[in-house]
Parts: C-alpha cells; structure tokens; sequence
C-alpha cells in the first residue's frame, strides 16, 4: 500500500499521452471484454462498474439502493459509453469516455493535489496516471552517464 499524491495535471497528462493512455484503457478494455468478441456488451460493462461498488456504497458502507434505481443508472452509464448507438461498446468509444471522464477529473481538481492511499496492484486509472508522473519524475532524477 502506498500513498500517490496528484492533482489536475498529472490526470490530464496521463489522458492526453495517447500512447501510454491507449495501451493502458485497451488492456482494462480486454480484461472486460468478457467473452472476448471485441466489444462490451450491456451485461459486461454492468458487471464491471458492479464489481467497482461505486454505487452500493457510500464512504464504504453498504446502502441499499432500489433495483430499479439501480438499473437506471447502469444503464445511463452504458449509454453514455456506446456513443454510435450500437448496442455495444467497441474500444474507441471506451477511449473516448474513460477520457472524458479523466479530464473531467482533472478540471474538478484542478492544481489541488490530493492523496490518494492506494494498493500497489490498484488497477484504477488514477492510480495509473501517478505511476506514469512518477517514472517521468524518476526518468529525470537519474544521472546521466558520462562520455568517456
């Protein structure tokens, strides 16, 4: 466990660097992609954002939210997701929306760092963009070797 520290830019330097970003989105897309058919359906985004329990807790205690309620706002978060329409969710659309969210992210931030008390093995994409800021930081403190 460990404690990252990040604010707006390290979030939106992390969306905007499209190699590191795509490389990362695409694997979490794959890990997802249930059935493996390439795209996420209703169902395998579902299970996804179930197994986050971004909703049936607050401030880690279990709430209880109505079925119905529940369903709703899955799929609100589905749609959001499948911007053609399709039915399914290919990788450039789970791209585009993962970074909109991240620079929504990063414009609520702001420059207030915050930190963030986090696993090692954390795969949330905020956890991702500090790691990417760190090895920048530690790219740069490394001595240069000398020419002979």
């Amino acid at each position: 466990m460990g404690v990252v520290i990040i604010d707006g830019t390290t979030v939106r330097d992390f969306a905007n660097n499209e190699e590191e970003f795509n490389k990362r989105v695409d694997s979490q897309f794959a890990s997802l992609d249930l059935n493996n058919d390439g795209v996420l359906s209703r169902s395998e985004l579902r299970t996804a954002f179930q197994s986050m329990r971004l909703i049936e807790t607050h401030f880690g205690l279990d709430v209880a939210t109505p079925n119905d309620e529940l369903a709703r706002l899955y799929d609100t978060i589905f749609d959001s997701f499948d911007g053609d329409r399709s039915g399914a969710v290919d990788p450039a659309e789970f791209r585009a929306e993962i970074r909109n969210i991240l620079l929504a992210i990063a414009d609520g931030l702001g420059s207030s760092p915050i930190q963030m008390i986090l696993e090692d093995d954390d795969p949330s994409f905020l956890k991702q963009a500090a790691d990417l800021e760190a090895s920048k930081l530690a790219s740069k403190d490394e001595p240069s070797e000398k020419k002979a």
